[in-house]
């Protein structure tokens, strides 16, 4: 398992429960125990959980699945034809079946990211390193990306009394992942935190150091900049595939090609961020960030590692994610675009309880529950079974 994070830990479990006896080696390029990672923006950022409490499994339930870690050293090369693994320390592990869980980095800010004060977030430490300058009294962050890291950071970051300033080149905050109509709403209850939106705008470019006095300067594409003690790039992430440039594997951009089995090679198969697969349901190409997906793909992907050829069964979940923002759980099932119809049930923006369903050609494409957990699930059964936009919006939640 090359990647230590929740995907390659399940697939751990799963090869165990399925009754694999095997040699088992989970890789990691961090040296920490495998950890859960929603807390990053929210619990850990906020100083409300430890690290225990984001560890997934401690080395004696480790031990007791006879996994031998191989913590703090990444992987550098994959060799197919030698059945190999090269790990930054030079050190080539040989496999028999391989499980590809590498997820993705933070993506970077051309020109911007890697300055001083400026962060990311996706690793323990990111988060330790934002907390400590969230937690002082009178800080300031700007955020770059109104997107759920941002957004969940944004949020946090006020419950913590710092002074927030979220930068969006779209026109409305989460466009691309719940559209324009619910973005808005999202909009409206950040503003009512406090939070300073500068939507329709980009960071153009970023004084540090001396240039700036302490913490960093944003030149925005208004010509108006923000002064803060540090800025936070939240611009989504990038599929961790440089390892496996020039190992016969189809990569790119948008991820790890593999098969509606997760297969992408014989004995090779992904799970997680890294992944994009041919979703059996929808018919297209999907790549997935969020936990729920992750956790069952590595599941998932161990099954197809051990089924062999011919007996290995699609992947087709009802995509799933959440986030956490000011107190508000927002839910989303399916594969929303910001094109789709979307017509509000169960409630109303006014109220910030409803559920949102959208529509694509017809077809129940995904829904969403704003602080509605118990009535957004009863659309799951039409969407596992693809049912038209029109039959569901003649449902009533009870």
């Amino acid at each position: 398992m090359v990647g230590a994070g929740l995907a390659g830990l399940r697939a751990c479990e799963t090869l165990r429960q399925e009754g694999y006896e095997g040699r088992l080696r989970l890789v990691g390029g961090e040296a920490h125990l495998p950890y859960d990672r929603p807390p990053l923006s929210k619990q850990l950022l906020a100083g409300t959980f430890d690290l225990d409490r984001c560890t997934l499994k401690d080395s004696r339930d480790l031990e007791a699945l006879g996994i031998e870690l191989e913590l703090g050293c990444s992987a550098q090369r994959l060799d197919l034809a030698a059945r190999s693994v090269t790990l930054s320390d030079g050190r080539a592990l040989a496999f028999d079946g391989l499980v590809i869980a590498t997820g993705a980095g933070a993506r970077p800010l051309p020109g911007i990211t890697g300055r001083p004060g400026v962060l990311s977030l996706r690793t323990l430490e990111d988060a330790l390193a934002l907390r400590a300058v969230i937690s002082r009294g009178g800080a300031r962050l700007v955020i770059a990306g109104a997107g759920f890291i941002g957004l969940e950071v944004a949020a946090t970051a006020r419950g913590l009394g710092a002074r927030v300033c979220v930068v969006e080149p779209c026109a409305v905050p989460l466009e691309r992942a719940v559209g324009p109509l619910v973005g808005r709403v999202c909009e409206a209850v950040h503003r009512g935190h406090g939070v300073d939106l500068r939507l329709a705008t980009t960071i153009e470019g970023v004084e540090t150091g001396a240039h700036s006095g302490s913490g960093v300067r944003c030149r925005l594409s208004d010509g108006t900049s923000v002064e803060a003690d540090a800025l936070l790039v939240a611009v989504g992430a990038a599929p961790a595939i440089s390892w496996l440039e020039g190992s016969g594997l189809e990569v790119g951009r948008a991820g790890l090609v593999c098969d509606a089995s997760l297969t992408a090679a014989p004995g090779v198969v992904a799970a997680g961020d890294v992944a994009r697969w041919p979703h059996p349901l929808s018919g297209e190409y999907l790549r997935i960030e969020h936990r729920t997906n992750a956790a069952e793909q590595g599941e998932h992907a161990a099954r197809s590692l051990l089924a062999g050829d011919g007996r290995r069964s699609g992947f087709a979940p009802v995509p799933y994610f959440w986030s956490d923002q000011y107190g508000h759980k927002i839910q989303v099932i399916g594969s929303p675009q910001p094109s789709d119809e979307t017509v509000v049930r169960d409630g109303s923006f006014e109220e910030l309880r409803f559920v949102a369903l959208y529509g694509r050609a017809g077809v129940l494409s995904g829904a969403l529950g704003f602080s509605r957990p118990r009535s957004l699930m009863a659309y799951q059964p039409l969407l596992e079974r693809r049912a038209s936009f029109a039959e569901a919006l003649t449902i009533r939640p009870s």
